[in-house]
């Protein structure tokens, strides 16, 4: 069970695809990601989707460092990388509004919207259709 911190936290919710993540940021001594109670490196096992993660606080204009812990669900593994950076972005404009235009100009406070199309009667997939047989 993680620890209880008395400190005043900011909590924002990003989303992606069918992944959804609560994120709880904290002012701290130093940068941690934690995600459902394990380290980012460990739980993305990849330095690409752990980078993800953290690149809201790759900005210029970011300063101060923060504890942030992530409880994600739904989706797959890369989604639920991006909903966390988008929950990390909305929760520092949260903290400091000061950061929305450039967390905007980056790009990480849009949800990207798309997802998969759902599967139509009498089709393989949403759009494959059976091989058609002139006899």
């Amino acid at each position: 069970m993680p620890e209880q911190t008395t400190l005043p936290y900011t909590v924002a919710v990003g989303r992606r695809k069918t992944a959804s993540a609560r994120v709880r940021l904290t002012p701290a001594a130093k940068t941690t990601v934690t995600v459902n109670g394990k380290p980012a490196e460990e739980y993305f096992h990849t330095k690409e989707r752990t980078s993800v993660t953290g690149d809201t606080f790759r900005l210029d204009e970011i300063t101060g460092d923060y504890e942030v812990m992530a409880k994600v669900q739904g989706g797959g593994i890369s989604a639920q990388a991006e909903a966390v950076r988008h929950a990390i972005a909305r929760a520092l404009v949260k903290a400091k509004a000061d950061l929305r235009g450039p967390l905007k100009a980056a790009g990480f406070l849009k949800r990207d919207p798309r997802s998969v199309e759902r599967k139509k009667p009498g089709l393989r997939k949403a759009r494959k259709r059976p091989q058609w047989s002139k006899r």
